[in-house]
Protein backbone atom coordinates (compact mmCIF):
# COMPACT_ATOMS: atom_id res chain seq x y z
CA UNK A 1 0.00 0.00 0.00
CA UNK A 2 1.30 3.54 -0.36
CA UNK A 3 2.34 5.73 2.47
CA UNK A 4 -0.76 6.68 4.18
CA UNK A 5 -0.77 10.53 5.42
CA UNK A 6 -2.66 10.35 9.09
CA UNK A 7 -5.07 12.90 10.54
CA UNK A 8 -2.27 13.29 13.57
CA UNK A 9 0.19 13.99 10.85
CA UNK A 10 0.92 17.81 11.06
CA UNK A 11 0.53 18.51 7.52
CA UNK A 12 -3.34 18.23 8.20
CA UNK A 13 -3.58 20.69 11.12
CA UNK A 14 -1.67 23.28 8.99
CA UNK A 15 -4.26 23.58 6.31
CA UNK A 16 -6.01 26.49 7.63
CA UNK A 17 -9.91 26.72 7.90
CA UNK A 18 -11.56 29.36 5.66
CA UNK A 19 -15.04 28.64 7.00
CA UNK A 20 -18.11 29.17 4.47
CA UNK A 21 -20.54 28.89 7.04
CA UNK A 22 -22.93 26.28 5.14
CA UNK A 23 -25.32 25.06 7.70
CA UNK A 24 -25.87 21.69 8.23
CA UNK A 25 -28.89 19.36 6.61
CA UNK A 26 -30.85 16.70 7.85
CA UNK A 27 -30.15 13.65 5.25
CA UNK A 28 -33.01 12.02 6.30
CA UNK A 29 -35.57 14.63 4.68
CA UNK A 30 -36.69 13.80 1.78
CA UNK A 31 -35.55 9.82 2.40
CA UNK A 32 -33.15 9.51 -0.62
CA UNK A 33 -30.27 8.20 1.58
CA UNK A 34 -31.03 4.96 3.59
CA UNK A 35 -30.00 5.40 6.65
CA UNK A 36 -28.95 2.93 9.68
CA UNK A 37 -32.13 2.79 11.90
CA UNK A 38 -29.86 1.44 14.60
CA UNK A 39 -28.04 4.63 14.61
CA UNK A 40 -29.64 7.61 16.56
CA UNK A 41 -29.53 10.00 19.04
CA UNK A 42 -31.88 12.53 20.89
CA UNK A 43 -31.33 15.38 18.51
CA UNK A 44 -30.72 13.46 15.54
CA UNK A 45 -26.93 14.52 15.28
CA UNK A 46 -25.62 11.57 13.70
CA UNK A 47 -28.05 12.34 10.45
CA UNK A 48 -26.41 15.71 9.62
CA UNK A 49 -24.05 16.97 6.97
CA UNK A 50 -23.28 20.34 5.52
CA UNK A 51 -25.23 21.21 2.37
CA UNK A 52 -22.45 20.33 -0.20
CA UNK A 53 -21.67 17.20 1.21
CA UNK A 54 -24.85 15.71 1.16
CA UNK A 55 -25.59 16.71 -2.21
CA UNK A 56 -22.46 15.44 -3.33
CA UNK A 57 -23.47 12.00 -1.96
CA UNK A 58 -27.11 11.97 -3.58
CA UNK A 59 -24.20 12.78 -7.22
CA UNK A 60 -22.86 9.70 -6.12
CA UNK A 61 -25.25 7.46 -5.40
CA UNK A 62 -26.73 8.54 -8.83
CA UNK A 63 -23.81 6.73 -10.60
CA UNK A 64 -24.06 3.45 -8.55
CA UNK A 65 -25.60 0.91 -10.60
CA UNK A 66 -29.27 -0.23 -10.26
CA UNK A 67 -30.56 -1.87 -7.35
CA UNK A 68 -28.02 -0.02 -4.95
CA UNK A 69 -28.19 2.26 -2.76
CA UNK A 70 -25.42 4.04 -0.25
CA UNK A 71 -26.32 3.24 3.46
CA UNK A 72 -25.70 5.99 5.50
CA UNK A 73 -24.44 5.24 9.01
CA UNK A 74 -22.99 8.31 10.78
CA UNK A 75 -22.08 12.42 9.83
CA UNK A 76 -21.71 14.87 11.80
CA UNK A 77 -20.30 14.03 15.78
CA UNK A 78 -20.42 17.12 18.40
CA UNK A 79 -16.76 17.61 19.09
CA UNK A 80 -17.46 16.46 22.75
CA UNK A 81 -18.14 13.44 21.31
CA UNK A 82 -15.76 12.76 19.35
CA UNK A 83 -13.40 13.69 22.15
CA UNK A 84 -14.33 11.43 24.00
CA UNK A 85 -14.05 8.51 21.31
CA UNK A 86 -10.69 10.04 20.75
CA UNK A 87 -9.50 9.32 24.43
CA UNK A 88 -11.03 6.12 24.81
CA UNK A 89 -9.62 4.44 22.31
CA UNK A 90 -6.18 6.29 22.98
CA UNK A 91 -6.48 4.86 26.72
CA UNK A 92 -7.17 1.43 25.09
CA UNK A 93 -4.25 1.37 23.11
CA UNK A 94 -1.78 2.75 26.06
CA UNK A 95 -3.15 0.16 28.01
CA UNK A 96 -2.45 -2.68 25.71
CA UNK A 97 1.01 -1.01 25.03
CA UNK A 98 2.27 1.22 28.45
CA UNK A 99 5.85 1.65 26.85
CA UNK A 100 4.37 3.62 23.48
CA UNK A 101 5.39 7.36 23.93
CA UNK A 102 2.86 9.94 23.19
CA UNK A 103 3.46 10.22 20.02
CA UNK A 104 3.39 6.59 18.81
CA UNK A 105 0.08 6.53 20.75
CA UNK A 106 -1.46 9.73 18.91
CA UNK A 107 -0.44 8.73 15.43
CA UNK A 108 -1.82 4.62 16.29
CA UNK A 109 -5.45 6.53 17.59
CA UNK A 110 -5.84 8.34 14.82
CA UNK A 111 -5.37 5.74 12.28
CA UNK A 112 -9.25 4.72 13.30
CA UNK A 113 -10.50 8.07 15.84
CA UNK A 114 -9.53 11.53 14.44
CA UNK A 115 -8.08 13.77 16.89
CA UNK A 116 -10.43 16.61 18.41
CA UNK A 117 -9.05 19.03 17.46
CA UNK A 118 -9.08 18.39 13.22
CA UNK A 119 -11.93 15.60 13.10
CA UNK A 120 -13.94 15.91 9.89
CA UNK A 121 -17.06 14.47 11.60
CA UNK A 122 -16.98 17.45 13.56
CA UNK A 123 -16.88 19.75 11.03
CA UNK A 124 -19.93 18.18 9.59
CA UNK A 125 -18.01 17.31 6.88
CA UNK A 126 -17.61 13.61 6.71
CA UNK A 127 -19.45 10.58 6.25
CA UNK A 128 -19.24 6.79 7.56
CA UNK A 129 -21.32 4.61 4.83
CA UNK A 130 -21.08 1.53 2.97
CA UNK A 131 -23.37 0.06 0.22
CA UNK A 132 -26.57 -2.06 0.10
CA UNK A 133 -29.12 -3.08 -2.15
CA UNK A 134 -32.68 -1.12 -2.15
CA UNK A 135 -33.89 -3.04 0.45
CA UNK A 136 -31.34 -2.16 3.14
CA UNK A 137 -29.42 -5.53 3.06
CA UNK A 138 -25.50 -4.88 3.47
CA UNK A 139 -22.61 -5.81 0.91
CA UNK A 140 -19.94 -7.90 1.76
CA UNK A 141 -17.05 -4.97 1.98
CA UNK A 142 -14.52 -7.20 3.64
CA UNK A 143 -14.60 -6.10 7.40
CA UNK A 144 -17.58 -4.43 9.71
CA UNK A 145 -18.23 -1.34 9.58
CA UNK A 146 -16.13 0.53 11.71
CA UNK A 147 -13.70 -2.47 12.67
CA UNK A 148 -10.67 -1.05 14.01
CA UNK A 149 -7.23 -1.88 13.08
CA UNK A 150 -6.49 -4.31 15.80
CA UNK A 151 -10.02 -6.82 15.38
CA UNK A 152 -9.84 -6.51 11.42
CA UNK A 153 -6.03 -7.15 11.60
CA UNK A 154 -5.62 -4.25 9.47
CA UNK A 155 -8.50 -5.16 6.87
CA UNK A 156 -10.35 -2.26 7.63
CA UNK A 157 -7.66 -0.47 5.51
CA UNK A 158 -9.33 0.48 1.97
CA UNK A 159 -6.25 -0.97 -0.04
CA UNK A 160 -5.81 -4.39 2.70
CA UNK A 161 -4.74 -7.31 1.15
CA UNK A 162 -6.18 -10.35 1.45
CA UNK A 163 -9.99 -9.43 1.70
CA UNK A 164 -12.03 -11.56 -0.69
CA UNK A 165 -12.79 -10.21 -4.91
CA UNK A 166 -16.29 -9.66 -4.03
CA UNK A 167 -15.59 -7.17 -0.95
CA UNK A 168 -12.64 -5.88 -3.34
CA UNK A 169 -15.22 -5.07 -5.99
CA UNK A 170 -17.70 -3.53 -3.87
CA UNK A 171 -15.08 -1.42 -2.33
CA UNK A 172 -13.69 0.10 -5.96
CA UNK A 173 -17.33 0.26 -6.95
CA UNK A 174 -18.34 2.63 -3.14
CA UNK A 175 -14.36 4.61 -3.96
CA UNK A 176 -15.49 5.32 -7.59
CA UNK A 177 -18.85 6.41 -7.18
CA UNK A 178 -17.73 8.95 -4.22
CA UNK A 179 -14.42 10.16 -5.65
CA UNK A 180 -16.16 10.77 -8.96
CA UNK A 181 -18.96 13.04 -6.47
CA UNK A 182 -15.63 14.87 -5.36
CA UNK A 183 -14.77 13.14 -2.00
CA UNK A 184 -11.85 11.64 -0.82
CA UNK A 185 -11.21 8.60 0.95
CA UNK A 186 -9.35 7.96 5.14
CA UNK A 187 -7.47 5.11 3.99
CA UNK A 188 -7.11 3.65 7.16
CA UNK A 189 -11.32 3.38 6.70
CA UNK A 190 -12.58 2.00 3.86
CA UNK A 191 -16.20 3.78 4.73
CA UNK A 192 -14.84 6.97 6.39
CA UNK A 193 -15.17 10.16 3.19
CA UNK A 194 -15.12 13.29 3.20
CA UNK A 195 -15.69 16.95 1.33
CA UNK A 196 -14.34 20.37 2.77
CA UNK A 197 -12.27 19.29 5.67
CA UNK A 198 -8.94 19.88 6.08
CA UNK A 199 -7.74 16.42 5.03
CA UNK A 200 -9.68 16.97 1.98
CA UNK A 201 -8.06 19.99 1.13
CA UNK A 202 -4.44 18.40 1.80
CA UNK A 203 -5.46 15.49 -0.32
CA UNK A 204 -6.68 17.63 -3.66
CA UNK A 205 -4.57 20.50 -3.09
CA UNK A 206 -7.14 22.90 -2.13
CA UNK A 207 -5.55 26.10 -0.27
CA UNK A 208 -7.89 25.69 2.86
CA UNK A 209 -10.39 23.77 4.57
CA UNK A 210 -14.14 24.93 3.78
CA UNK A 211 -15.50 23.47 7.18
CA UNK A 212 -13.87 23.34 11.01
CA UNK A 213 -15.36 21.96 14.11
CA UNK A 214 -18.72 23.46 14.67
CA UNK A 215 -21.91 22.68 17.30
CA UNK A 216 -25.36 21.50 16.09
CA UNK A 217 -27.83 24.66 16.02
Amino acid sequence: MDTIILMSDSKVAAIPVAECGEPLVDVREGGALLTDPQRDDARGAFAHLRTSVHGRLLDAQDRLPDGLRLLFVEGYRPPALQRTYFERYAAGLRAANPGWPAERLRDAASRYVAPPEIAPHSAGAAVDLTLATADGQELDMGTRMNADPEESGGACYTAAPGISSRARANRELLSAALTSAGLVNYPTEWWHWSYGDRYWALATGAPAALYGPRELD
